[in-house]
């Protein structure tokens, strides 16, 4: 700690260093736990209230505020209390056993790697585009909440995602205002001597240096690459310009930092990493780099080291579609990892373009960054129970002749960080009922802690809010009319818009076809009623941007801007412009219903709505994602039949008419039914269950658990022991594995005997192995899902006598439900710790 503060005085060099608390107060800005501390924003608040509005950015904030203001606010006695309130607070974080060690003290596993290509962690560090980084960021979070050894790895991009203006025709314009490091709460990385570490890599047989930078999160370190270097050619500047900019010959040039970049990055700083976790597929070069690694250490092959390395991969899929998937082409590979293959990893070209590949022996297929991931992993998983199906249904291909649902991939379902998305209001709820500390570890109590909250209590929760955002749009849709030009009569209109008492409707996210953000729009004469119904009026605000390049989603905004004006609306229905975490945090926190309508099953997870459910908001979504497994008619509606429509015109517009109709029928009337005390009964109870039964499951803090247990503490465990002796157990397994390889095509299998007696099937039947030897294989009984039934698999045992003309005899007898004809024989591998099918996919049916 000494040593990294000696290093980073020169950053300090525009503060006042003679000023008692600088650096402490320094520190606190640099340290992002900020973002999800509703008590750190007092502090700033006190710095410079409007400034901690416009920039929300606390390092910004003592860059930009006068060396005499600092002095005096620095000794200011409420100043100096809530900064050592806060220093408290972070110190006795550090200080309390964490959920980690508390559950597993003796663990081996100290170092687990986090890779994606974007993070959400605060607008002040605008790194993410949407949903990929929010996961990435919340996970971040959590992490450092419940102690676990994370270590993160992206880039740094010197202009990020777009900023979105709508102009006077409803149009989104693009900007890319470029990205200040001096501005940014990130330092630059630094070796003990103080220099700035720099690493290089080879992109098209030029040599890129990459400049790093560190990040704090709570406990946890995020590093950054860039490649905007003054010795850098122009061209290679550019690599990290935008998230997702360019085409595919940036993208890989992107993708060989984070993945080839940042392992050498870990490395540099002497960490070695039992698991890599890959975010999407975007980092899976990091595979090639950690095998090769381990080959050079160990002196094995380059197929040895990652039958040993993989072993601690973890892949986290969030792709419903195969198109989402990177592919690049067979020029574009040879041309950037050409002679990588041949120099660092030892192989053939062929041998890596393989590992892409669904067909290895398909020259003219492109390579599947995700294929590769799968290929190079220990395990993968999608994002929700169903998208979990989904995947299996995805990777098939990968696993002929397998049955779908042992295509080898599970599921955890993403959640999102509370403390981040939680209003002031909530959090008060919250503490009053399970603590201060509620999401740094188990999350049982959730449910009774809630009970002792009153009716009164909820509601005032809500209704500040939502009052709350009512503010904050009209400050919004104010500067955004004055910035388009609009007219002084439309802006006194925005000063007025909405109404804290009425019915709220929040709809956010990525403006694409697939989502359906226009479905609400399929009957604009009956939803314009369900909006301004005299009584029982609704509004609903929107936000979300479409992609750069992509015309459908912009007519997609421009058709919603175009109604308000239209028909006049603006009192009920604003599209607010640049959507980023500030206005996520302000439309989660205040919409009384979270409206979601993608086509199934496009919506791999979905993470907006979960956020809603710590502020008492209800969710109103296609049963998708999620809300497929979250949904019961006591905590929200859904809309759909679980069942897969495509782009049915028809089906699009029944959905329309329950969305109306669940509006006019259940959702109004049931808002404003109140008793004699005004509050509306049924609406509370319904918000009471959301908050107990959802937000716990919905927690980032249970995901980040789940991975820990299923996966992390496996894969550690899995990598070391493969690891172990230079990779002894991954030589056996590779041997054994080509053995398998070169024998299998010669198996046979005589006719299965099946005897009925008492009840119990007594099975039999004759193998030929063709030499392989039958401790090698598992001969398994096999009944498919049939007429409700689960699939059924009972293992087979070779006789104590082995018959060397006449083949190897397996036997069972097991207690069998179903008729016999259900059954047939099948062989896989089975040697070593060999996961099948992920690492071997042999098998031989006798049907």
């Amino acid at each position: 700690m000494e040593e990294q503060e000696k290093n980073n005085r020169g950053l300090y060099g525009f503060l006042p260093s003679d000023t008692e608390g600088i650096r402490t107060l320094a520190r606190l800005a640099l340290d992002l736990r900020w973002s999800w501390d509703h008590a750190a924003d007092d502090l700033w608040r006190q710095l410079d209230a409007e400034l901690w509005e416009l920039t929300r950015n606390p390092w910004t904030m003592l860059k930009t505020v006068s060396r005499e203001h600092l002095e005096q606010k620095l000794k200011d006695k409420d100043f100096q209390t809530k900064m050592a309130e806060l220093v408290s607070q972070k110190e006795l974080s550090e200080a309390t056993p964490s959920w980690f060690q508390q559950t597993h003290p003796d663990s081996s596993l100290n170092c687990i790697a986090y890779f994606s290509m974007e993070y959400m962690l605060s607008e002040a560090l605008p790194i993410y585009v949407g949903g990929l980084g929010n996961v990435a960021g919340d996970q971040l979070k959590s992490a450092s909440d419940l102690g676990l050894p994370v270590t993160a790895v992206g880039l740094l991009y010197q202009q990020g995602y777009f900023r979105q203006q709508i102009d006077e025709n409803g149009m989104q314009q693009a900007l890319f205002p470029f990205n200040d490091p001096g501005q940014l709460p990130v330092i630059p990385l630094r070796l003990p001597n103080g220099e700035w570490l720099k690493l290089e890599v080879t992109l098209a047989g030029f040599t890129v240096w990459l400049r790093t930078w560190q990040v704090q999160v709570g406990g946890v370190k995020l590093y950054l690459l860039d490649t905007n270097d003054m010795v850098n050619l122009p061209v290679h500047r550019n690599i990290t310009s935008q998230v997702y900019g360019g085409g595919n010959e940036l993208r890989i040039q992107q993708e060989i930092i984070l993945g080839i970049g940042g392992w050498k990055l870990l490395k540099a700083l002497n960490l070695n990493p039992q698991v890599c976790h890959m975010n999407e597929g975007h980092a899976a070069f990091l595979i090639l780099q950690r095998a090769r690694d381990f080959m050079k250490t160990a002196e094995v092959s380059f197929d040895v080291a990652l039958a040993i390395t993989r072993a601690g991969n973890l892949f986290t899929t969030h792709t419903a579609v195969a198109a989402g998937f990177d592919h690049f082409s067979p020029a574009l590979m040879e041309k950037f990892l050409g002679p990588y293959a041949s120099e660092e990893l030892q192989i053939e070209f062929d041998h890596l373009m393989a590992l892409g590949r669904q067909d290895p022996n398909n020259s003219s297929e492109s390579f599947n960054m995700a294929y590769l991931a799968i290929h190079g992993s220990g395990a993968v998983n999608g994002v929700s129970r169903l998208h979990g199906h989904v995947s299996r249904n995805l990777f098939q291909n990968l696993f002929p002749r397998w049955p779908q649902h042992e295509v080898p991939v599970g599921h955890v379902t993403n959640g999102v960080h509370m403390p981040t998305w939680d209003s002031e209001s909530a959090d008060m709820v919250w503490t009053k009922a399970c603590g201060k500390d509620r999401w740094r570890g188990e999350l049982q109590e959730m449910h009774d802690g809630l009970d002792t909250i009153s009716d009164e209590m909820l509601w005032q929760m809500r209704t500040t809010c939502r009052t709350d955002l009512v503010n904050n749009t009209r400050k919004r849709l104010e500067k955004q009319m004055s910035e388009a030009g609009e007219s002084g009569e439309n802006l006194a209109i925005a000063k007025d818009a909405f109404d804290p008492e009425t019915l709220t409707l929040g709809f956010a996210r990525r403006f694409v076809a697939y989502k359906r953000p226009n479905l609400l729009l399929h009957d604009e004469e009956r939803f314009i009623r369900i909006l301004t119904n005299a009584e029982h009026p609704v509004q609903l605000v929107i936000a979300g941007k479409a992609p750069p390049y992509d015309e459908t989603g912009k007519a997609l905004i421009q058709q919603w801007v175009q109604f308000v004006s239209k028909h006049n609306l603006y009192k009920h229905v604003v599209f607010l412009s640049d959507y980023d975490v500030l206005l996520a945090e302000q439309l989660v926190q205040g919409a009384d219903i979270w409206v979601n309508t993608p086509r199934r099953p496009w919506e791999a997870s979905g993470t907006s709505g979960m956020k809603v459910l710590v502020n008492g908001g209800l969710n109103l979504s296609e049963l998708d994602g999620w809300w497929d497994e979250a949904y019961t008619d006591e905590v929200g509606w859904a809309i759909g039949d679980r069942a897969e429509h495509g782009e049915d015109a028809g089906w699009d517009a029944s959905e329309a008419n329950t969305l109306y109709g669940l509006l006019e029928n259940q959702i109004v009337p049931e808002f404003y039914a109140r008793n004699e005390s005004g509050l509306p009964v049924r609406w509370i109870e319904r918000v009471r269950k959301s908050m107990s039964q959802l937000t716990p499951r919905f927690s980032a803090n249970r995901t980040v658990r789940e991975y820990t247990e299923q996966y992390y503490l496996p894969a550690a465990a899995n990598f070391l022991n493969r690891a172990a002796e230079n990779g002894a157990a991954g030589v056996r397994m590779v041997a054994a594995k080509e053995d398998l390889e070169r024998k299998w095509l010669g198996i046979s299998a005589g006719i299965l005997q099946i005897e009925n007696v008492a009840n119990s099937y007594q099975c039999r039947m004759t193998v030929q192995l063709n030499g392989i030897n039958a401790s090698e294989v598992s001969v398994e009984m096999y009944a498919e899902e049939n007429n409700g039934l689960e699939s059924e698999i009972v293992k087979m045992l070779p006789e104590p006598k082995e018959q060397a003309n006449d083949g190897t005899a397996f036997t069972v007898e097991f207690a069998g439900s179903r008729p016999e004809s259900d059954y047939t024989v099948r062989i896989i591998p089975s040697y070593e710790n060999i996961q099948v099918p992920l690492e071997d996919k042999l098998i031989f049916w006798q049907h």
